[in-house]
């Protein structure tokens, strides 16, 4: 038995389109997440820009699932250790080379062999061996087992190795996507204008899109006056905006979760005593800061997914500890740690976000002073680096596996500086065992084990979930959210956005 999928509906839709087949105006102005690096390989998190420039063989599907993209067809073998990809024929990178067989598995050396602590580094180091037989077919060989490997895929993108600063780091990435990577200022804008010859016919019907990358905007407020035509907002502009005949409001397809993170690398007493940290566990309203944060669509939780997904355990969530605030015990556990949080001081670091002030104010409840830097993206990572605070409350979004989120768990994950760092060799062995097992039901056993473990530990504390939503205009026509953040998708997005 092989695992088999394919999709008719882009198959149909194979033939690159010639420039001027199908009339493009209008530019759309969009605003989510920001871009973080111009190098596809080495992004930290930011998916909500470049995939309107880049795209992978594979696509998540609106419900979680795996769909074929760059690649119109895909098997597994059962045993999950050699997965064939039959390449799209037509397609061409920007820079006019082919998209072929070479191309991908160059793309999957340089991140495999060149991305040091990249997103998908360490998984794509399973990959043994990779076969070519002609310019269509690329063939891997795993040395062991991979359930992720078709939902990491969707996020190993594909660019031209002729890409500016291939050999360290892109510059100017050359993808297969419906648009180009244009005009980029940092923190600022990227322009990017339609792709003419992008392989779907008819695609993209766009002139351009302008991304909006500040993080001070008014996002609502420029809805309203038509300075941006889709944007995310917050719950309470959501809201606000549902009932406007002017606009479409959806939640993304999977959640957002948010949590409080202690110093895993190098922390400073007394918040390395694990009764301190049992006294903020208690010390947090969970309900009421996942009300504040998105009101009745807020779930309070203790995992890294919400009720409804597959990985989502009832027996851990009813086991919760910190299910609802407990103060005395919280201050009863802080007398035994011989902590007077009068004279002891919190350095607490957060992104720019209203939810962290509430966080702020639960722990200052104990008496605790606490100094609390709000930071933009970049300065909050290289704080975060530093290792010199004691808290950070933070959020993480979608991802198109449950991997993608424990991966940042690991001793040489990706970006851990959100969850302070943890260096735990034992934990690594338990997420890699999980993401090796084939079979649902003990993949889902293991990595509860492995959760069991970070909650052990008390590495950070989630406080629970909330789908983050996406508010357009009326004139926009034919978008829908995804199941992540990503604009452009398999099953629509920005490709078969028009504005009317």
């Amino acid at each position: 038995m092989i695992l088999r999928r394919s999709l008719p509906f882009l198959a149909a839709a194979a033939t690159p389109a010639l420039a001027g087949e199908a009339p493009r105006r209008s530019t759309l102005r969009y605003a989510t997440l920001g871009l973080d690096t111009a190098d596809p390989h080495r992004h930290t998190g930011s998916i909500a820009v470049q995939q309107a420039y880049v795209e992978a063989l594979t696509s998540i599907g609106p419900d979680g699932g795996v769909e074929p993209f760059l690649a119109e067809r895909f098997a597994v073998t059962e045993d999950g250790l050699s997965a064939t990809f039959h390449l799209r024929p037509g397609v061409l990178f920007h820079d006019g080379t082919p998209m072929d067989a070479a191309a991908i598995q160059a793309n999957i050396e340089r991140v495999r062999d060149r991305v040091r602590g990249g997103w998908l580094a360490g998984a794509m180091r399973l990959i043994t061996r990779i076969e070519t037989p002609d310019a269509a077919t690329v063939v891997l060989h795993l040395s062991a087992p991979y359930a992720p490997l078709l939902t990491s895929l969707s996020e190993l993108w594909i660019v031209s190795p002729r890409s500016p600063g291939w050999e360290g780091n892109i510059t100017r990435p050359a993808g297969t996507g419906p648009f180009l990577f244009g005009q980029w200022q940092p923190n600022v804008r990227l322009i990017a204008p339609a792709n003419p010859r992008y392989w779907a016919q008819g695609q993209p019907r766009l002139e351009a899109v302008h991304f909006d990358l500040r993080g001070d905007v008014d996002k609502g407020l420029a809805l309203r006056a038509g300075d941006l035509h889709l944007a995310d907002v917050p719950h309470d502009v959501a809201g606000q905006l549902r009932g406007d005949p002017r606009f479409t409001v959806q939640g993304l397809r999977d959640t957002t979760w948010y949590f409080v993170a202690f110093n895993n690398r190098r922390p400073r007493p007394p918040f390395d005593n694990p009764l301190v940290r049992r006294a903020l566990g208690h010390a947090l309203d969970k309900p009421g800061f996942m009300r504040f944060v998105a009101g009745e669509a807020g779930v309070a939780t203790n995992q890294m997914v919400a009720p409804g997904n597959l990985y989502f355990d009832r027996a851990l969530h009813e086991a919760d500890p910190y299910r609802a605030p407990d103060l005395e015990r919280a201050r009863a556990l802080l007398r035994e740690a011989g902590v007077d949080p009068a004279r002891t001081r919190i350095e607490l670091v957060s992104w720019q976000e209203p939810y962290a002030q509430a966080a702020v104010q639960m722990v200052r409840r104990l008496g605790f002073q606490v100094t609390h830097t709000p930071l933009d993206d970049v300065g909050a990572q290289r704080r975060l680096g530093q290792y010199d605070w004691d808290l950070c409350c933070m959020a993480s979004g979608p991802r198109a596996d449950i991997f993608l989120r424990w991966v940042r768990l690991m001793s040489d994950g990706p970006n851990p500086v959100l969850w302070g760092g943890i260096q735990d060799a034992e934990l690594d062995a338990m997420i890699r065992a999980a993401a090796a097992e084939p079979a649902l039901e003990p993949r889902r056993e293991r990595y509860a084990r492995a959760w069991a473990r970070v909650a052990e530990r008390h590495y950070f504390l989630v406080l629970g979930h909330a789908a983050n939503q996406i508010a357009w205009r009326r004139e926009v026509q034919g978008f829908t959210t995804g199941f992540t953040w990503s604009p452009h998708r398999a099953d629509g997005g920005i490709a078969v956005t028009s504005l009317g």
